[in-house]
Order: C-alpha cells, then sequence, then structure tokens
C-alpha cells in the first residue's frame, strides 16, 4: 500500500485539513492517508497545544466516516523533539509491507532544507505537495525534483490558530469543523 503521511499537531483538525487529505486520497495513487498526530513539532511551541490524547481523538472522531483517511499516534511513543526521519524509520520497521509518502503544504516544502537528514527523506520517499497562499512565493529549490508532486488540490486557507482565536472571543465558526470535532470542542470547553 502507499500510504500518504500528513504530520501535524491538528490543534484542532479542522476541514483544511480533511479536504486536502480526501482529495489526496481520492485523487492521487495513495491509497490511505494517515493524519500523524505530533505531539511536538519542533519548529512550534508546546505550551499552546492540548493533550495529545485529546487532538488525537478530535481527529479520530473526524476520519471515522473516512474509509481512506487514518488517524496515527505512532509519535507519541518515540523521542521528543519528533523528527520525520526518525518516524519514517520507525514506520518501515513496523510496517514493512507499505511504501509512505510525505504531503506537506507548497510553503512547507520552502523550508524542508532546514528538516532533520532531508536528503535521506527526499532519496526515500515521495513528497505531496498542495498549493498554498503564503509570503515571499518563491520557486522553493526542491520545485523540479523528481521525488516532488505537486498536487492540484483545492487551496483552503484556514487555520488552526484562527480557529482557536475564533472560540477564545465567542466566535461561531462551527462551518470550520469537521461536526464531531465541534460537539467535542465544545463539550469539553477547549480554547476557551
Amino acid at each position: 500500500m502507499n500510504i500518504g503521511l500528513y504530520f501535524g499537531t491538528f490543534n484542532p483538525i479542522h476541514v483544511g485539513h480533511m479536504i486536502i487529505a480526501n482529495h489526496l486520497a481520492e485523487f492521487s495513487d495513495l491509497d490511505e492517508v494517515w493524519f500523524v498526530v505530533t505531539p511536538h513539532n519542533p519548529f512550534k511551541k508546546k505550551n499552546t497545544l492540548l493533550a495529545d490524547n485529546h487532538r488525537f481523538q478530535m481527529v479520530r472522531i473526524a476520519t471515522e466516516d473516512y474509509p481512506k483517511l487514518k488517524p496515527s499516534n505512532i509519535e507519541f511513543g518515540l523521542p521528543q523533539p519528533n523528527y520525520t526521519v526518525n518516524t519514517l524509520t520507525h514506520l518501515y520497521e513496523k510496517y514493512p509491507q507499505h511504501h509512505f509518502s510525505l504531503i506537506m503544504g507548497e510553503d512547507n516544502l520552502q523550508s524542508f532544507h532546514k528538516w532533520k537528514n532531508y536528503e535521506t527523506i527526499l532519496e526515500n520517499h515521495q513528497l505531496y505537495v498542495y498549493p498554498r497562499v503564503y509570503e515571499n512565493h518563491n520557486k522553493s529549490k526542491f520545485h523540479d525534483h523528481q521525488k516532488v508532486q505537486f498536487v492540484n488540490a483545492p487551496i483552503v486557507e484556514i487555520s488552526s490558530t484562527f480557529i482557536r482565536k475564533c472560540i477564545k472571543n465567542g466566535k461561531n465558526i462551527t462551518p470550520l469543523l469537521p461536526k464531531s470535532v465541534w460537539i467535542y470542542l465544545d463539550e469539553m470547553n477547549f480554547y476557551k
């Protein structure tokens, strides 16, 4: 199986994440997309994150009606901070029958050269890159690399940061979240 790995803190998971993952699962050669819930992104401050189990639970309930979309907490048991190259090694040990590809936004491709052992990742894995609107929109040095595949996915400009701020300010943002995730957030009183 060709598995697309969609890494993120998913704090919270929102319809933008779902649209991109579903598009890749349905319109590329990926068989499944796994949402890899990251305990700690080395480029983000940890104090803004909900507990790992709550973010994983939101991804689980968001994906339960989508057979090609799966939640993954594979990084929860790995040393922190998590580096993608280490996670990939662990996944191959656990699932040698699968081939793993990475899913990332075009903005992340710009900083891909800062990732730990990015050369090894690029040598062994396909990168599926979806379009993003961002500043300094220059072509990445990886733009024409044979392992980089640009996907004509919808451009969705929704951020988890925006959602957290809106909830804190009492705004109704229910259309931006899967219904089950909104119910969970509301019941748990998160981000308020």
